[in-house]
C-alpha cells in the first residue's frame, strides 16, 4: 500500500467512515448497457447502439486477451455468408418431392441488412480499410448420384424463379463444372452422375477482421473494452439493474473483483453464453441445454492448389450427420492471404467454448433442463453414432471424404486444424419432452433488461437481422424514435414487408439449421 492510500485510511478511520462501503463505492459503476462477449453478436450491437444512441455508455467485457478469438475467429468457421446460395439444409424437399424455399429466402433478406449495415460504416468510414473483410467468392452446390442430381435440379427450378435468386446457373455437363471449379471434376469417374449450381455473386467474411473493426469503431464512439475480464456472476436489483461480479484475468490484474451495475446486458459469449444465462436467474432461461460439437478442417495453402479454385462448394450431409457438419470446400480469404478449407469433420467435447472447461457441460445440468436433455439423447441415436464414427476416423477416412469433392487430394498437401466450438441448443418441448435445434436462439427477460444469444450459426452472416430483432424487444418503447436512422442505415427497413410494422422477427424467429 502506497502513502497516500495510507493516509487516506487513517483518514477514514479518524472519521468513522465505513472503509468496506466507500472500497464498494470505488468498485462499482453504473453503465447503461454491458456487452459480454466480443465476437461479431456484441460488435453489432455494439455499432448499433453507438448509432442510435451515443450518449449512452456501453462497456464489452472479453475473458480472452484479445476480442475474435471463438466463434468469431476466421479459422473457426466457415466465413460463408451464408445468403442460402448454397446450402442445402435451407431448401428441404417435400414429401411430394417440391422444394421449400421458405428459409432459404429468410436468410438470404437476413444476410442481405448484414451487408446493408456493413455498407453504412464503411460508407461512413467507421470500418478502416473499407469492406476488406469482404471477398466475392462465387458460391457453388455439388452433388453426385442420379437422385441427388435431381433433387438439385428442382431446387434450382424454384429458387431461380424467386427474385433473389434469378442469377442461380445449373449444370450437369462436367466441362461445365471444370470451368466453374477445376478441381470437382478432375480425375472422376466420367459414369458418375453430377451436377453443380453456382452462383456467382458469392462471399467470403473474414468476421474475425470485422469483429475487429466493428469493436475499434465502438470505442472511437465511447464504448470501453475490457479484455481479460470475465463476468463470473450477475443479479437483478429491486430497481431493474444487474449488478455484475467481474473477474481481472490478467496475470497482473487486481485479484479482487470489480463490480458493474447496468441497465441491460447483452450475453453473446457463444458457448459461454448458457451458463451466464442460468446463473441470471431469469424464467426464460430454464429448461434450455447445450449440446457441444466440436470439429476440424483440412487445410491447404499450396499456391498451386489455390489458384485452381475460387469457390464455396456445399455437398450433401451423409446421412444422420448434423446440419452443421456438411462437406464443403472453401476458398478462404483471411487476413489478406488465400487458402481451401476442407470440412468440416465433426467431433465431441464437453467444453462449450474452445478455450472452456472440460467441466462446462456437466455445469450446465440444472433439474429444469435433464428431461429435455435425455429426451433428445434417445431420439438421436443416429447422431450418436455418426458423432463416434467421427470422433474414430482415420487420416485414411479423412482423406476419403476430401477425394469424394476433389479426387487428385493428396495428404502432402494438407494440414488438420481445429474448428471452433459449438453448441447447440437444447430446450424444453411439450410434446417430445425436449428437442435439439442447429439454428440460434435469442433469449430475452419479460422486462428486457437482459438477452443472451444460445446456439450456432448462421449466427454471423445473420448477426444484424437478430440484434435488430433484440432491439425490438428489449427497448419497445424506442423504435419508433430508431426506425428512421435504422432505415436510413439498411435501406431493406423501408420495404413492404417491414414498412409499417418493424416486425424483423418474422425474419429472425424462422429458426435455421446451421452448416457452420
Amino acid at each position: 500500500m502506497g502513502r497516500v492510500e495510507g493516509h487516506m485510511l487513517l483518514v477514514m478511520k479518524i472519521l468513522d467512515v465505513d472503509i468496506r462501503s466507500v472500497i464498494v463505492a470505488q468498485r462499482e459503476e453504473t453503465v447503461d448497457v454491458v456487452l459480454v462477449g466480443g465476437g461479431i453478436m456484441s460488435a453489432t450491437l455494439a455499432a448499433l447502439i453507438t448509432s442510435l444512441e451515443p450518449s449512452w455508455t456501453v462497456e464489452i467485457h472479453e475473458r480472452r486477451d484479445a476480442v475474435a478469438q471463438e466463434s468469431s475467429n476466421a479459422w473457426n468457421n466457415a466465413g460463408t455468408g451464408h445468403a442460402a446460395l448454397c446450402e442445402l439444409n435451407y431448401t428441404p424437399q417435400r414429401p411430394d418431392g417440391t422444394v421449400d424455399i421458405t428459409k432459404a429466402v429468410t436468410i438470404n433478406e437476413q444476410f442481405e441488412l448484414s451487408r446493408e449495415l456493413w455498407n453504412h460504416l464503411a460508407t461512413n468510414g467507421r470500418l478502416p480499410g473499407g469492406t476488406g473483410f469482404l471477398s466475392t467468392t462465387p458460391h457453388m452446390t455439388f452433388v453426385r448420384g442420379e437422385a441427388n442430381v435431381e433433387y438439385l435440379r428442382r431446387r434450382w427450378e424454384t429458387l431461380r424463379a424467386h427474385p433473389l435468386f434469378s442469377d442461380l446457373e445449373f449444370s450437369t455437363d462436367p466441362a461445365t463444372i471444370a470451368g466453374w471449379a477445376p478441381l470437382l471434376v478432375e480425375d472422376r469417374d466420367p459414369a458418375e452422375p453430377v451436377a453443380a449450381t453456382r452462383a456467382a455473386s458469392g462471399t467470403d467474411v473474414d468476421f474475425g477482421a470485422l469483429t475487429r473493426s466493428m469493436l475499434d469503431d465502438a470505442q472511437r464512439n465511447g464504448a470501453r473494452l475490457h479484455v481479460e475480464s470475465e463476468v463470473t456472476r450477475l443479479r437483478q436489483g429491486r430497481d431493474g439493474a444487474w449488478t455484475l461480479r467481474i473477474k481481472d484475468r490478467r496475470w497482473n490484474g487486481v485479484r479482487k473483483a470489480r463490480r458493474v451495475r447496468a441497465r441491460f446486458v447483452f450475453i453473446g459469449a457463444g458457448g459461454g453464453a448458457l451458463p451466464l444465462l442460468q446463473k441470471s436467474g431469469i424464467p426464460e432461461a430454464k429448461g434450455f441445454a447445450g449440446f457441444p460439437i466440436s470439429g476440424q478442417f483440412l487445410r491447404t495453402t499450396n499456391p498451386e492448389i489455390v489458384a485452381r479454385h475460387q469457390a464455396k462448394v456445399y455437398g450433401k450431409a451423409d446421412i444422420g450427420a448434423p446440419p452443421m457438419s456438411v462437406p464443403h470446400l472453401d476458398t478462404r480469404v483471411v487476413d489478406g492471404g488465400t487458402a481451401l478449407l476442407f470440412g468440416p469433420y465433426a467431433g465431441w467435447s464437453m467444453k462449450f467454448l474452445k478455450h472452456g472447461s472440460w467441466l462446462d457441460l456437466v455445469k450446465s445440468i440444472r433439474p429444469g433442463n435433464l428431461v429435455p436433455m435425455l429426451a433428445v439423447g434417445l431420439r438421436n441415436l443416429d447422431l450418436l453414432k455418426y458423432l463416434i464414427g467421427e470422433v474414430t476416423a482415420t487420416e485414411v477416412d479423412r482423406l476419403r471424404t476430401l477425394r469424394a469433392f476433389m479426387p487428385t487430394a493428396h495428404p502432402k498437401d494438407w494440414e488438420l486444424i481445429t474448428a471452433g466450438q459449438r453448441v447447440q441448443v437444447i430446450k424444453r418441448d411439450k410434446a417430445k419432452g425436449g428437442v435439439l435445434e442447429f439454428g440460434t436462439e435469442l433469449v430475452t427477460s419479460a422486462d428486457g433488461s437482459i438477452a443472451g444469444l444460445l446456439g450456432a450459426s448462421p449466427g454471423a452472416s445473420t448477426a444484424v437481422a437478430t440484434m435488430l430483432d433484440l432491439l425490438e424487444r428489449c427497448f419497445p418503447e424506442r423504435v419508433d424514435g430508431w426506425r428512421p436512422q435504422l432505415r436510413e442505415m439498411m435501406p431493406s427497413l423501408g420495404g413492404a414487408q417491414w414498412d409499417e410494422s418493424f416486425e424483423l422477427d418474422q425474419l429472425v424467429d424462422e429458426r435455421v439449421a446451421t452448416d457452420h
